[in-house]
């Protein structure tokens, strides 16, 4: 087996590490918020805080082996040092508070939909929330649609009113408006952060500041403040583990992924969602949930696959 097999071997079973982690932070925050007696607002902020921790963390790591691999000498090392911590003090006090704003009303939203969502249905609205409100940016931009697009457009948000058609499996409106919520946040964090230089360090500061804002908005949720251990594991893991973690190792293989793999590849987080909770919290899935799921998804594997089919002049 060669070497070019073993890194191809290396990349794939890091993108399945990383997709499994996407899917697990609706499992962790599901099982924080009906298992046990943690509020959904402290959730948020341990999520936050500790992906904040452990994205800095990997910042602290890369940059000291940047140090040793320029073989410079100790005292050189040191002053390089102290530029990173310059820079990374500069970084965060330039950066404005939009983004971390964003991030936050994702967190936030993520966490109160789960009070009534189960792990499936809402990473299906995430994600497709997320979906719609890139393509609604493009069109903003003056991006235009060839017909095929707006064929997996019209798809895909007639899945979305499948799932919401009246019955027992139908989901909670005030915990899907929540989730869409979730997602156009999301939307607004991935467009204004396009194109980071050093993407582990932009993420780890906009973890800090949306970290902070969680915490002086949790005392408007003082009153419902609820502690429980097994909550906050779920919570650190979700923060620390499956976010700072997950999002660390996505932009360690985006580099060696075509933008319509990488896209494609995102499709996948929703079904692993949807079986990861009939696996690990009982959850069925309805026949209603899996045709509005193959609609969703299919309508959107068809706008990324016409998106990059070359144009007839």
């Amino acid at each position: 087996m060669n070497t070019e097999h073993l890194s191809k071997m290396k990349i794939h079973f890091v993108i399945l590490v990383v997709l499994c982690a996407f899917a697990l932070n609706s499992i962790l925050c599901r099982l924080a918020l009906v298992q046990t007696s943690l509020d959904p607002m402290s959730f948020t902020t341990l999520r936050l805080m500790s992906g904040a921790l452990v994205l800095a963390m990997l910042v602290v790591l890369t940059n000291r082996n940047e140090i040793k691999g320029r073989s410079e000498n100790r005292e050189r090392g040191e002053n390089r040092s102290e530029n990173n911590t310059l820079c990374l003090n500069a970084a965060f006090l330039n950066k404005g508070w939009i983004t971390p704003l964003a991030l936050l009303a994702y967190a936030v939203s993520f966490s109160f939909a789960y009070v009534s969502l189960p792990a499936g249905i809402g990473a299906l609205l995430l994600f497709g929330a997320v979906q719609f409100t890139m393509i609604g940016y493009g069109l903003y931009s003056g991006e235009r649609l060839n017909k095929k697009q707006w064929c997996g457009l019209f798809v895909a948000i007639f899945g979305v009113l499948v799932l919401f058609l009246p019955g027992a499996s139908a989901p909670s409106l005030i915990g899907s408006a929540l989730m869409l919520v979730s997602g156009v946040g999301w939307a607004v964090y991935t467009v204004r952060g396009k194109g980071a230089s050093n993407p582990i360090q932009t993420t780890g500061i906009n973890f800090l500041k949306a970290s902070i804002l969680s915490l002086f908005m949790s005392l408007l949720f003082i009153s419902e403040f609820t502690w429980d251990s097994m909550g906050v594991l779920y919570a650190l893991l979700a923060g620390g583990v499956t976010s700072g973690l997950g999002y660390a190792l996505w932009y360690f293989v985006l580099p060696s992924l075509k933008v319509t793999t990488a896209a494609t590849l995102q499709l996948s987080v929703p079904v692993i969602a949807i079986f990861m909770g009939v696996l690990l919290l009982g959850e069925q899935v309805t026949l209603h949930l899996f045709l509005s799921s193959l609609t969703i998804l299919g309508g959107v594997f068809l706008y990324i696959l016409a998106g990059m089919a070359p144009r007839v002049r």
